[in-house]
């Protein structure tokens, strides 16, 4: 076998609005020390947290509209358009709000269709929460999530042969060619994707947000207890830093960088 066999990108998502739909891209341009673009630009408070817009800090996920708590979310359908900053969500198919999130009655407009629809989930009023660049990420640092297929098979094997919908793990990059857990043993190591590198800081450690099934919103598995299980850890996934610009693409190869020889 391989030490480092290459990987191919498959699957390539931002998420602009935390919580909400994946939005699935063909290309991107990476930039050192950011997320993808506009990934997690937006967050929805959940009751006060102390967020202050002009010096922004990481907080945690608990602060916010999020799958792990708030399942229901995964049943909206919404997009964001960059030019306009406009959010339109949809249930069913219907437009059940829109709005320009970079104006007070935009957020408004959004606002209200949660004070209305998911009342007895909020804490307070929500809120739509943006910051400069700040990233409503779950960890502290700007980073990009990657998911290993073999990984998710691995799972589906784990669950008796159920299948498990990759976009469960709401990554920003889905990789096939890699064993399973292979990713897990590249923290320190740096991914080269033509002429992005992305530094492998941090596995990621499953939460019950995992547990939802992204198309029917339904909370129909029990995905970090069954990898405690038979692993011992609760880890699926990695979160790369940017240290290099390049422009990536589903497609592209990823292939561990070997270290330079002094």
């Amino acid at each position: 076998m391989v030490a480092n066999p290459t990987a191919e990108i498959t699957g390539l998502y931002r998420y602009p609005v935390k919580g909400l739909t994946p939005e699935p891209l063909p290309r991107v341009a990476l930039r050192a020390g950011q997320t993808l673009p506009a990934d997690r630009r937006y967050a929805i408070e959940n009751g006060p947290s102390g967020f202050d817009p002009e010096a922004p800090q990481w907080m945690p996920k608990s602060q916010f509209l999020m799958l792990m708590r708030n399942e229901r979310l995964a049943a909206l359908q919404s997009r964001f358009e960059d030019a306009a900053n406009l959010l339109t969500i949809r249930k069913d198919g219907q437009v059940v709000a829109s709005g320009d999130l970079e104006t007070a009655s935009g957020r408004a407009a959004i606002e209200s269709y949660f004070t209305g629809n998911f009342q007895s989930e909020l804490r307070g009023p929500p809120k739509v929460l943006s910051g400069r660049d700040h990233s409503f990420s779950d960890v502290a640092r700007k980073v990009v999530s990657i998911i290993n297929l073999g990984s998710v098979r691995a799972i589906e094997e784990m669950l008796g042969g159920t299948a498990v919908h990759p976009l469960r793990f709401r990554a920003n990059l889905y990789l096939q060619g890699w064993p399973a857990w292979h990713e897990l043993d590249l923290v320190g190591q740096t991914l080269a994707i033509g002429a992005a590198r992305l530094k492998i800081v941090k596995r990621i450690v499953r939460c019950a947000a995992t547990n939802v099934d992204p198309e029917t919103a339904q909370r129909d598995l029990e995905i970090p207890p069954t990898i405690m299980r038979h692993l011992g850890h609760m880890d699926c996934g990695i979160y790369g830093e940017v240290i290099a610009d390049g422009e990536i693409g589903v497609g592209d190869a990823v292939a561990v960088e070997e270290p330079k020889l002094m």
